[in-house]
């Protein structure tokens, strides 16, 4: 059981990382989409970002280099990403399930991360090092990982029982539920490995720091206090694998949304990269039946652009 545990959580690792990596390449190749012309863009440089300005304000605009800036977009990406600011702005009661179970999935990772830094410092750092950091290691993690899965379950539940509800159970699919109680399950098992027998995550961060060092051992536990630990393990492994299949994956399609779509305002000057885009697609055959495209296959967008619809 305990060299299985290890396996399934490297294959879940792996797949997780290729499954991230398909879906950023597949964004990526997506042709360029309408210019949204939404201000303020967050990078936009020289103050305007602050009342909705943009360079096109400036007089002979094209021939003068434009400021941009990546503080701007920090500012606005880390409170959307950490405290869903949009979805607490238009939709409070959305936001009130929603934002728990994100948080707690950052809670999660970020306890995760702690123990790989834990499992790497007492592979190669001197015992003394070594040692104060598992010390600071043992106080913080377990307070972030319990804080999370509780947080994942509370944020979880919540909005299960919201899609179920008359506003939204319509445009809820049955794969929408699956992934809620998916959650609860997984986060369920973890904490009550905690509350049961990991009260300060050392099994979990054994574990963990054994996938680190490739040291495929049995934990320092024996019976249900080993195997808990084990269970939960893999039930998380899972679900890593998961999620980067299914919608879900929008943590990876949100900085498209943002860059691609909605802050993407680089101008389309005479011989530039952007009218060679442009060009490109205009020459893309048309297959739309609709009365007002009449695309057979052979016609591009161009020539309906051209067309005189008068006639």
């Amino acid at each position: 059981m305990t060299t299985l545990a290890y396996i399934i959580a490297y294959i879940g690792i792996v797949f997780f990382l290729i499954a991230v990596v398909a879906r950023f390449v597949m964004w990526s190749k997506m042709p360029m989409h309408l210019r949204w012309e939404l201000y303020p863009v967050a990078h936009e440089g020289g103050g305007r970002a602050a009342y909705g300005g943009s360079y096109l304000e400036e007089s002979d605009w094209w021939q003068k280099p434009r400021q941009v800036s990546m503080l701007g977009e920090l500012k606005v990406m880390v409170p959307e990403i950490l405290f869903l600011v949009a979805l607490r702005e238009h939709n409070r009661k959305l936001w009130t399930r929603s934002f728990p179970f994100h948080f707690g999935l950052y809670l999660v990772a970020a306890a995760t991360v702690l123990m790989i830094l834990g499992g790497v410092v007492g592979a190669l750092a001197p015992a003394v090092i070594a040692t104060a950091v598992a010390r600071v290691l043992s106080l913080a993690v377990p307070l972030l990982g319990a804080a999370g899965l509780v947080l994942g379950i509370l944020g979880a539940v919540g909005l299960y029982l919201r899609r179920m509800g008359r506003e939204l159970r319509d445009y809820t699919a049955a794969a929408d539920f699956f992934n809620l109680i998916f959650f609860v399950v997984v986060f369920g098992v973890a904490l009550a490995t905690f509350l049961l027998v990991d009260r300060d995550f050392a099994l979990v961060s054994a574990f963990v720091a054994n996938l680190v060092t490739f040291k495929l051992v049995p934990l320092a536990a024996g019976g249900s206090a080993a195997l808990l630990p084990l269970i939960s393990a893999v039930l998380l492994s899972l679900l890593v694998a998961y999620i980067p299949t299914t919608h879900m994956s929008h943590f990876v399609g949100k900085y498209f949304a943002y860059h691609s779509i909605r802050w993407k305002d680089e101008p389309n000057l005479r011989g530039g990269e952007q009218e060679k885009t442009i060009e490109k697609l205009l020459n893309q055959p048309i297959s739309w039946g609709a009365p007002h495209i009449k695309g057979d296959g052979t016609k591009t967008w161009l020539d309906a652009a051209a067309e005189d619809k008068a006639k």
